[in-house]
């Protein structure tokens, strides 16, 4: 199930004013050219920058995404019809044979079941064709990222164009081992409608995600700093034999 955030269509409609800083997509663009790319799966698609990024150099992509109020906002955008949007998740795609499949972001980890991950590791896996990749990123547990998700840390105010002004913020809720959750929080002023939508998060050690990968049937072949957060965060890189 998605999150508010991506399913509720109020939300959804300003997911990308709401978070504009998508400057960790350029290390996936640059990996879709190692690849020599040209067929992708993008797994939690959303609101569709990244599948369009791609879409945008003659790429052919599928986009897949539970939520279906984020993929009505990507089909609805400019060149939104050169995507393959499935409403669904990787468990149960169509037979694909894509040279890479992506999952940015925070998708890897808000796969936090563990029969959700393996499924979707082999879903991914049955995906590719022999010799496509699979590059995702988690941040690492070391990094304790969560204890900046604080109201104080992350409280704005968006100015919206026929929207007004939008309030948003986050706070921590619990954590329980791996597994972290949190509360955004959005506050509309022209009606004063106040919505939120609860995430949790699953952060896994480097270790434990190779040994995941390798048991679906994967080569790891290179674990990555991510450029956008240096220290904080894992960019994994595995291929299907």
């Amino acid at each position: 199930m998605a999150d508010d955030c991506f399913a509720h269509p109020r939300l959804a409609a300003l997911y990308d004013v709401l978070d504009p800083d998508r400057t960790d997509l350029a290390a996936y663009l640059r990996i879709a050219e190692e690849s020599e790319a040209r067929r992708v799966l993008d797994i939690g698609c959303g609101t569709g920058v990244f599948a369009l990024l791609l879409a945008g150099r003659g790429i052919d992509v599928v986009g897949v995404d539970p939520a279906l109020a984020s993929l009505e906002v990507a089909r609805a955008k400019q060149d939104g019809a050169r995507v393959r949007w499935i409403h669904g998740d990787a468990t149960g795609l169509p037979p694909l044979q894509v040279d890479l499949a992506t999952m940015t972001a925070n998708v890897a980890q808000a796969i936090a079941a563990p029969e959700a991950w393996e499924g979707t590791l082999r879903g991914a896996h049955e995906a590719l064709r022999p010799g496509g990749r699979l590059v995702f990123e988690t941040r690492d547990p070391a990094g304790r990222a969560w204890e900046e998700w604080t109201r104080e840390h992350s409280y704005r105010v968006t100015r919206i164009p026929s929207v007004g002004p939008v309030e948003s913020w986050v706070e921590l809720v619990e954590v329980s081992g791996p597994l972290v959750t949190f509360r955004w929080t959005y506050r509309f002023a022209a009606d004063g409608q106040v919505l939120t939508s609860d995430s949790t998060l699953r952060f896994r050690e480097r270790e434990e995600v190779e040994q995941d990968l390798i048991a679906r049937g994967y080569v790891v072949e290179e674990v990555r700093d991510a450029p956008d957060r240096p220290g904080r965060e894992f960019v994994f890189l595995a291929r299907r034999p």
